[in-house]
């Protein structure tokens, strides 16, 4: 999988700005992906108005023990598995970084239960409580793998720096100062990113095209 860090920068992007009013790092490194079969979801679906088959690699949570103790047993307990995108390497889709505040360590994590993926963002001790920013279903996020022949999933996350959230705004006019403290960068692979970025009680995304 491609750097997520980088996926859809430009120089001058076009953006689009939208604030979400909801109330209130490093990845995940593990070995290879071996086979995770025992893990996978397959089937037919249809993509640009063709119909073939999909295939989805997950993760268990117990791949991730860099999670703390209490995220690790809230995502159990809702049944999460981590799905995987098609350009993977290693285990993917578990970030963590300052998302509230600087010097906070928050996690954000793609959660995949019966076919539903939600993104959900646990602050700083609050593993019981995370937000959810995006939800959608698994086979809305899915993408031709060439090398496969197959339908794959194509929707990563990793943490964004102030440096990188910065220069997505720099086609916004007035251009907003630089945060102090991390966002989320949630990509497609081969495509777009938006970046998410908590202030205040709030999260704003900026959009990036291609």
């Amino acid at each position: 999988m491609k750097d997520w860090q980088v996926v859809g920068m430009r120089a001058a992007p076009v953006v689009l700005v939208v604030v979400l009013c909801y109330g209130a790092a490093l990845k995940a490194q593990g070995p290879e992906l071996q086979s995770v079969d025992a893990f996978s979801s397959s089937g037919q679906a249809t993509v640009g108005g063709k119909t073939g088959q999909y295939k989805v690699e997950h993760l268990p949570v117990s791949s991730f023990p860099a999670l703390p103790t209490a995220v690790s047993a809230e995502l159990n307990r809702r049944g999460c598995l981590i799905p995987q995108t098609f350009e993977a390497h290693g285990p993917e889709n578990v970030i963590h970084g300052s998302f509230r505040r600087p010097g906070e360590k928050d996690w954000a994590v793609l959660c995949s239960v019966h076919g539903t993926v939600s993104l959900l963002v646990f602050f700083d001790g609050e593993a019981a409580n995370p937000v959810v920013l995006k939800t959608a279903a698994e086979t809305a996020r899915l993408a031709p793998n060439n090398a496969t022949g197959k339908l794959e999933f194509d929707w990563g996350i990793d943490r964004a720096t102030p440096v990188q959230l910065h220069e997505a705004q720099a086609g916004i006019r007035p251009r907003p100062a630089k945060a102090d403290h991390d966002g989320i960068a949630d990509s497609t692979v081969d495509g777009a990113t938006m970046y998410w970025l908590y202030s205040g009680s709030a999260w704003s995304v900026t959009q990036t095209t291609e």
